[in-house]
């Protein structure tokens, strides 16, 4: 016959195993829960304004050298298009003011946002620009054209790199930057903006101009007694750009923000609402 004892010991520790499954389920039950309910964590290129904009206002440096990037407008902001949209988007995004800083040549836009006085400017990728800046993905394409007389000899783009050859391009400007790196024999003749380079290039009867198809394409209707080589002698990749000080961070933030305007079709609707041609979204 059993004892007491060597009854109720078993039940008890039968009993003791029981509470402490239950109250490892439960804890299992509690962790799951608090994980469910935790925020997931930031992306690191979700969008922030302190890193993006540190002055609680947007600063962005537009060029209306480009026209298929900006313009000069009537408007209190003082310029419209492309870049202008894209500028108010991102502001939107941060839920901050924005600020627009206009220029009238590439240069001095780079020159604006590589010592810090903006936090964002749009222009062409090049080595000798993101020496000041930290670029995104290029956004937009933009095709790079020869303009000469209508009496010239040159009749293709691989006639323009010769001895005695002046080619008319805007200081600063994305042809300049390549033109420097690429011509060998032609002289490269460098006018204070792109918008005064055809003007000039006949006031000083040079041979070429090199400019933004669109720009030249106007300047020829504009003046007459003026044309294109056939094609093009670069695509330009149009990207945005934070200052170097800002930081990998902030590129990194700016980069994910042009990638999802390309996806969402923003960019492409943009090109379509100001009426741009000779310029696509990038890929």
């Amino acid at each position: 016959m059993a004892s007491l004892g060597s009854t109720v010991w078993p039940r008890w520790r039968q009993g003791a195993l029981a509470l402490g499954v239950w109250l490892s389920v439960a804890q299992a039950w509690a962790q799951q829960a608090g994980q469910a309910s935790a925020p997931a964590p930031a992306s690191p290129t979700a969008l922030d304004a302190r890193v993006l904009a540190p002055s609680g206002v947007l600063r962005a440096s537009i060029n209306v050298g480009n026209p298929i990037l900006a313009r000069r407008d009537p408007s209190p902001d003082g310029a419209a298009g492309v870049s202008v949209d894209i500028s108010r988007e991102l502001a939107r995004r941060l839920g901050v003011p924005l600020q627009l800083q206009v220029s009238d040549s590439a240069n001095a836009s780079v020159k604006i946002v590589a010592a810090g006085q903006a936090d964002i400017g749009f222009f062409a990728l090049d080595p000798k620009r993101a020496e000041g800046t930290r670029f995104t993905q290029a956004y937009v394409q933009i095709e790079g054209s020869y303009l000469v007389r209508q009496d010239s000899p040159l009749r293709s783009n691989d006639e323009v790199d010769r001895s005695g050859v002046r080619v008319a391009v805007g200081l600063g400007s994305a042809y300049d930057l390549f033109l420097s790196r690429e011509l060998r024999q032609a002289q490269i003749v460098r006018m204070p903006t792109s918008p005064q380079v055809v003007d000039l290039f006949l006031a000083q009867s040079l041979e070429v101009a090199a400019g933004v198809r669109q720009q030249l394409e106007a300047d020829a209707r504009r003046l007459g007694g003026l044309r294109l080589l056939p094609g093009r002698f670069m695509v330009i990749e149009q990207a945005m750009a934070v200052p170097q000080a800002h930081g990998e961070h902030a590129a990194a933030m700016l980069n994910g923000f042009v990638g999802d305007l390309k996806r969402s079709g923003f960019v492409a609707q943009a090109l379509q609402r100001h009426l741009i041609e000779g310029a696509a979204a990038a890929p």
